[in-house]
């Protein structure tokens, strides 16, 4: 694989790698030890949702740069936006209707029928407003990437349209800060009208809805207006920063254990605060990654890994995983058998990854920047 350093910010490589490594721990858990519970496999399986976090504030924190460098280069026009999500969506789109389309194959061979209601998979609507059947789980995190990337931008140039005297800088912050304010409403809303029973339950009805989720994309982009307009703050407290973001984040863990916080039994917390406040804590450590201060240890492998994150984010479970599960039962084998079946999961998803990003998603990714494309807008 090819790899352009110049481009590439190795912290943020860090950090994709980081993000899917703690996926792919928490799913290894699961399958090798499905009907087991234990401490530690809680611990595991709880960074695995960490890594989803960081991956929504991470995808936050870059495209809110982009939009904030389009916004200076005077770039305005619904074309412009339009160019946007076209460029967007060529990054993403492709590898998910290919994965969706494989996983409908599967489930049409393993167990002979179509999920229900598998046509909202198509238009992101199968977690949209209540908790995704259990098909192509995985996904339910795109979907909302996906409308976060739609209603921010669109948001910020209807505002631009209305407000044309104001500085774009303002309306991008004000648009921001607005949708936050509409998804803590809205979590708000399912606090008065949900009891929840127990933490499953909670990630299915609330964190794993777009409407009560896209805020922690948008947390990225008050990130990046940050990063981009109090430059001298980001860098000059970047280690301070980085120090608190890590004592907020252990901190609210550790004080989750010692006062046995639950979802049924801190419901307000964990409705309301707990995800904005691990989103933020998230995002402390960000003006360090980003900066030249991190030494560049295993370089091409972190950045492979990174490269290929979103191919193996899809991947490694809805593919690899189930499909292992429908031939073994994992749970009836010894530990040497286990050991061999967690090997083969890893280098099966790495293979499937690297074959999926070298001949679909890098191919049609350098389309958009394609002089026919580049032609429909300029």
């Amino acid at each position: 694989m090819d790899i352009d350093y110049k481009h590439r910010i190795f912290g943020l490589d860090i950090i994709r790698t980081i993000e899917i490594l703690l996926v792919l721990f928490s799913h290894s858990t699961l399958l090798l030890f499905p009907d087991e519970e234990h401490t530690l496999l809680t611990i595991i399986q709880f960074f695995g949702t960490i890594g989803v976090d960081l991956f929504f504030v991470l995808s936050g924190f870059l495209i809110g740069g982009i939009i904030l460098k389009q916004l200076k280069q005077g770039k305005l026009a619904f074309k412009d936006f339009t160019y946007f999500w076209i460029r967007r969506w060529f990054r993403t789109l492709p590898n998910y209707f290919l994965i969706l389309t494989i996983n409908i194959i599967l489930g049409l061979f393993f167990y002979g029928e179509i999920v229900k209601g598998i046509s909202k998979y198509f238009v992101f609507l199968q977690n949209f407003s209540s908790s995704q059947p259990d098909f192509f789980t995985e996904s339910w995190s795109l979907t909302i990437e996906e409308f976060a990337y739609i209603l921010g931008p669109l948001f910020l140039y209807l505002l631009i349209s209305f407000f044309k005297v104001f500085p774009k800088q303002y309306l991008y912050l004000a648009a921001t800060l607005l949708l936050i304010a509409c998804v803590t409403l809205l979590r708000l809303k399912f606090h008065s009208n949900n009891i929840i029973s127990n933490g499953q339950e909670w990630s299915r009805q609330l964190r794993k809805v777009t409407i009560y989720r896209i805020d922690s994309i948008y947390y990225g982009f008050i990130a990046a207006y940050i990063a981009v307009y109090l430059k001298p703050c980001w860098e000059r407290y970047r280690t301070s920063l980085f120090y608190f973001g890590l004592t907020v984040f252990f901190g609210l863990h550790v004080g989750i254990f010692v006062f046995n916080w639950l979802p049924e039994n801190a419901s307000l917390f964990y409705n309301i605060f707990y995800l904005p406040i691990v989103s933020i804590s998230l995002l402390l450590l960000f003006p360090l990654a980003v900066s030249n201060e991190i030494k560049p240890l295993f370089k091409r492998q972190i950045t492979e890994i990174s490269i290929l994150s979103y191919a193996m984010y899809l991947v490694n479970y809805s593919i690899v995983l189930l499909s292992i599960t429908y031939f073994i039962d994992v749970s009836e084998i010894n530990l040497l058998s286990k050991l061999i079946v967690l090997l083969f999961y890893w280098a099966a998803t790495y293979l499937l990854s690297y074959l999926l990003f070298i001949y679909f998603e890098s191919p049609l990714t350098k389309l958009r920047d394609s002089n026919f494309i580049r032609s429909q807008f300029y």
